[in-house]
């Protein structure tokens, strides 16, 4: 593992750490190299420059702070999951990035100064809070006075292809499967309403809050691939999965090999598409 780790993370953590850390490995093969189109695309949003300090809270493998580094920003990942971190400083020093390291650290408590940065952001991590104003306070108490901050979160669930397409071939299988609670919905969707999302950064203190909605792209080459993107996107998405028996998982992997193979016409990879929400405030 290179560049530094720093841990700061209470023991009531202990659960959260470990359901992340057991999904570290997979998230960086499935989920990190898919969302490097819509990192670059949120970046273009908040027109971060060389030498501008930019963090990365609950940063995963580090999708969102590669992106920041190759602009040529000194850039800090932070994660509450060491395997996570580990994945990153990995990444970073594949690909020959010095401007990037990744420190162990709570983003409901971050260990950093005020006014340090000139931009933070997170990509799909901080909505995923159980106290969501507390991590985007956190975010604004960090970064400089009018420099910007940066949410990227799902859209509303019911557009989410990728799920859409594994409740849809779990449910033909599985005619009682649960799927996921919407009322209320599941911390990945809390913000989902561009509406919510504008008002919690807001809330947050922070100022000329925009919102836009764009639509990312995802391609899947087969059942197993998109099973594996979602066990590995998050505990949500483990429990899903891990929910089934070995009998039940099988019969909803060929469900969604016929639904993939109808959706790409039968050649190539299945392009299915959601949502994003990309909201930025300034300091």
């Amino acid at each position: 593992m290179s560049g530094e780790t720093q841990s700061n993370t209470p023991r009531g953590n202990d659960a959260i750490q470990h359901a992340w850390n057991s999904i570290a490995a997979g998230y960086d093969e499935f989920v990190t190299p898919t969302h490097m189109w819509l990192s670059n695309e949120a970046l273009r949003h908040v027109d971060l420059r060389p030498e501008m300090r930019f963090l990365d809270v609950a940063a995963g493998s580090g999708a969102l702070s590669l992106a920041a580094a190759r602009r040529g920003a000194q850039v800090l990942g932070t994660d509450i999951s060491p395997g996570m971190i580990e994945h990153l400083n990995d990444n970073a020093s594949t690909h020959g990035l010095t401007n990037l390291s990744g420190r162990v650290m709570d983003g409901h408590d971050l260990d950093l100064d005020n006014d340090s940065f000139d931009c933070s952001g997170s990509m799909f991590g901080v909505m995923l809070f159980p106290d969501l104003p507390r991590g985007l306070s956190e975010m604004a108490r960090v970064t400089k006075p009018g420099g910007r901050v940066l949410m990227v979160t799902f859209g509303s669930p019911s557009k989410v292809e990728f799920l859409g397409f594994f409740l849809t071939a779990a449910k033909r299988v599985v005619p009682d499967f649960a799927g996921i609670p919407l009322d209320p919905p599941p911390l990945p969707f809390q913000v989902s309403d561009p509406a919510k999302l504008e008002q919690a950064m807001s809330n947050a203190g922070l100022d000329a809050v925009r919102v836009d909605t764009v639509t990312e792209t995802q391609e899947f080459e087969s059942a197993a691939h998109l099973w594996n993107w979602l066990a590995s996107s998050n505990p949500i998405g483990t429990k899903l999965t891990g929910s089934l028996t070995p009998e039940q998982a099988a019969s909803i992997r060929k469900v969604l090999d016929d639904m993939l193979r109808e959706r790409s016409g039968g050649s190539g990879p299945a392009q299915l598409t959601n949502p994003v929400n990309i909201a930025v405030g300034t300091a």
